[in-house]
This record gives C-alpha cells, structure tokens and sequence, in this order.
C-alpha cells in the first residue's frame, strides 16, 4: 500500500470555500414521472365553459387570421389546392405582369348600367352594344393569353409536366388587378423568366 505525500494531501480541496469554484446545481430536485404527468394533467371540460369557449374562439380567429394573410401573400401552405404548384404560381405571375384587357370588364359594366339609366333608347342600346364587343375583345384576349402561357410552361416546366391553365389564366386576367387572390407578388412588366 503506498501512502500520499503531503503534496497530494493539498491537491484536494478540504475546505468549503474551495468548493465554490465547482458549479452550482438547479437548486431543487428533479421531479418525478408521477409529479410531471400530474403537472400536465388537465380536465377534458373546462369548469368555466364560457371561458373555454372565449379562448377556442379566439384560437380559431387568428388561425384564420394567419390563413387569410398568408393565402393573400401567395404562400403555398395557405393556398387553395387549385392554386398550388410551380406552374399555376408561374401563371399568376405572368398574368399580373401584363394588362389584360378583361381587367376593365367590371368598370365597363358600371358605365353601362349607367347608360342603362338613360331614356333615350339609343344610348341604352349603344351602351349594351359596345359591352357585347368589349366582351368579345375581352374572351379574344383571354384566348391568346391561354395559347401563349401553355407553350411558356412547356418550355419552362416540360410536356410531362404542363397542365392545363388556359381557363385559370383566363379568370384570373378578367378580375381587377387589386381584387384578386393571391394578391399580385410581381410588378407590371416583371415577367417571370
């Protein structure tokens, strides 16, 4: 048996002071499993129902608040599933980079709903007139946009991978700019590439 010298004697703290330097510990003991989960135990039915129904609510306000918000910004988790995808987003955006024609369709009919109210029957009948041709100006242009954004996404996306927008692209082109959903995320004039 060897015995320490007095050199290792004072290598080991003996005193309390010079246990201070080690870290001290969280203080209090660490709980059980049995006081955690009765921590975490909650009643199925609230007491206050009133309040309980308050707070559901309230949480599903803002969840559809969050919804709502993010389905305006364009971000996929939000959007409906006829808006979802690479391509249709591709659509959106070069639908909202160019004017259309049908963008002017609702103000065009509020102007002859006005003529409408003329008594002369010769405005009225001018007025129904010209909506016919700015209809048909408006489906002609709607028409050629399709045509145009399905060769677009063949060259972008693929045969295999092309989907039929025409008819999404055309409702789409016939709402006001500031009415649709989602909202535009690019410019006039800021093609996407």
């Amino acid at each position: 048996m060897v015995k320490a010298s007095s050199s290792d004697k004072n290598s080991t703290p003996d005193t309390p002071a010079e246990h201070e330097s080690v870290a001290p510990g969280k203080g209090r003991p660490t709980p059980t499993r049995k006081e955690r989960e009765a921590a975490n135990l909650r009643p199925l039915v609230s007491d206050d129902r009133k309040e309980a129904r308050r707070h559901a609510r309230s949480v599903q306000q803002a969840e559809r608040e969050r919804a709502r918000v993010g389905m305006a910004n364009g971000e996929e988790k939000y959007l409906p599933v006829r808006d979802r995808g690479p391509q249709k987003r591709f659509v959106r955006d070069y639908v909202d980079a160019r004017f259309s024609v049908g963008e002017l369709l609702v103000p065009a009919m509020f102007v002859v709903i006005i003529l409408t109210l003329f008594p002369q029957p010769e405005v009225q009948v001018f007025g129904l007139m010209a909506l016919w041709g700015f209809f048909i100006v408006a489906a002609i242009d709607a028409i050629l946009l399709g045509l145009r954004l399905r060769r677009k996404i063949v060259e972008k996306f693929g045969e295999s991978r092309a989907e039929k927008v025409r008819w999404y692209a055309a409702m789409r082109s016939l709402q006001l700019r500031i009415m649709r959903l989602p909202k535009p995320q690019v410019k006039r004039g800021q093609f996407p590439s």
